[in-house]
């Protein structure tokens, strides 16, 4: 992407800052216009904040776009704008790659310093995985020259100068080489808890420049839970919880396995129904929505796509299913919200039995491959009437043995009667 300034007149210094409550993977961006733009053509390239980078009027957390002459020796031309390139994922790595130069980028979960020595760990969506960083004067001090201290001044001393500044949720972009931990040191609650990466270079994508409202990394281990307000308000935030992340991928897996197996293994079709139609009458309210094109008219939210597949059969779809968004109009409830998604499945001459056989082998292959649990095969039926004899009618759970006996029998000859009770006067 280029940029194109035309200018009749020198112009003034400008600085464009975007504001952000939180920090987003995009780099902050500022124009410098100090030079005179009177010539046409001129084009802005970028000059990124790194470890490696040379010093910038700037701060040192800051990005710059400055604006140069395509002609100009000092300041090259580029044609794009040159992002970050990741080589590796943080929680792929593992001791097979030691030895491999790779580049990684992330936010900062954790960071603490030991005199020289300052250890990160650099989160993304497959995980966290530490990395160390060494003064110049320890390497000096410590390392000595048979581990080529003086080869890797320049590296580490521009490195540890950039972390220093580094704080919580920071996006980074960090190159070194993997390398094994320190028998001492090793982690086996984590998955990468057997390597590191000794960190030569360290770019800062995007700064963290506001006060947290909670910390992403702790927040699940924390005694004081996070306020459903606050957590929903930060959503950003709240989402890069390990907890949140797994819930989200749990759905993918789920639904992923759910298409394979109904369109690979059954033959099913997926077919997708409209979210804007009539209202029809149903069990609950609709959603409705006003539309312009045809003032006074509404179209009405699905509660489920029941008459859609009714079409589908009649128009000869033998099996069809969708993965349905359903909209209901009604006071939330511990199992109910407003939107909520939900299987829908449709098959055409099939009995009974065909069917509760195929819903039930999709059930135990879910939770076989998603979490290792072998349901029974086939699953206990219970008769309506057995189940209201048993359990009664509220919410009856089979995983308790709590239930309904009759004992009427060892009181027949009581001298208790239920019509002639009468409750004690207060």
């Amino acid at each position: 992407m280029s940029i194109f300034l035309r200018a009749l007149r020198p112009l003034p210094i400008i600085s464009l800052r975007s504001k952000r409550l939180f920090l987003s993977p995009l780099p902050l961006l500022y124009l410098n216009l100090q030079q005179t733009l009177a010539k046409p053509n001129t084009r802005l390239s970028r000059s990124n904040h790194s470890a490696s980078a040379s010093p910038t009027p700037f701060t040192s957390s800051e990005k710059t776009l400055t604006a140069s002459n395509p002609k100009s020796p000092e300041s090259p031309f580029q044609e794009s704008l040159q992002w970050v390139s990741r080589t590796g994922l943080c929680g792929e790595l593992a001791e097979n790659d030691v030895g491999k130069r790779v580049r990684l980028c992330g936010w900062v979960a954790l960071h603490r310093v030991h005199g020289g020595l300052t250890f990160l760990n650099l989160r993304d969506h497959t995980g966290i995985v530490q990395t160390s960083y060494y003064s110049v004067a320890t390497l000096t001090s410590e390392c000595g020259p048979c581990f080529g201290a003086l080869a890797l001044h320049n590296s580490f001393q521009n490195a540890h100068s950039v972390i220093n500044d580094l704080r919580l949720e920071y996006v980074i972009a960090v190159e070194g080489v993997v390398r094994s931990r320190p028998s001492e040191s090793l982690n086996k609650k984590m998955k990468t808890g057997m390597i590191e990466v000794a960190a030569e270079h360290v770019q800062v994508l995007n700064a963290m420049r506001s006060k947290l409202p909670f910390l992403v990394t702790t927040s699940d281990d924390a005694k004081d839970s996070v306020k459903d307000e606050i957590r929903l308000r930060y959503r950003c935030l709240d989402l890069r919880r390990p907890q949140m992340n797994s819930h989200i991928i749990l759905r993918h897996r789920v639904v992923k396995l759910i298409r394979r197996y109904l369109e690979d293994v059954h033959g099913f079709v997926e077919i997708e129904t409209p979210i804007l139609s009539r209202s029809t009458p149903e069990g609950a309210r609709d959603y409705l929505v006003p539309s312009r094109v045809q003032p006074g008219t509404f179209f009405a939210l699905p509660q489920s796509p029941q008459l859609f597949k009714q079409m589908l059969m009649v128009s000869g779809f033998d099996k069809y299913y969708q993965i349905a968004r359903c909209f209901q109009d009604e006071d939330l409830r511990a199992d109910r919200q407003p939107e909520f998604t939900q299987l829908d499945m449709e098959m055409a001459f099939i009995p009974l039995e065909n069917m509760l056989r195929l819903n039930e082998d999709l059930i135990r292959q879910v939770f076989l491959e998603i979490k290792g649990v072998q349901l029974p095969d086939p699953f206990p039926r219970l008769a309506y009437a057995e189940v209201m004899s048993r359990y009664g009618p509220d919410r009856p759970d089979a995983r308790f043995d709590l239930e309904l006996r009759d004992v009427s029998d060892i009181f027949t000859d009581s001298s208790f009667k239920e019509q002639g009770y009468n409750a004690p006067k207060e």
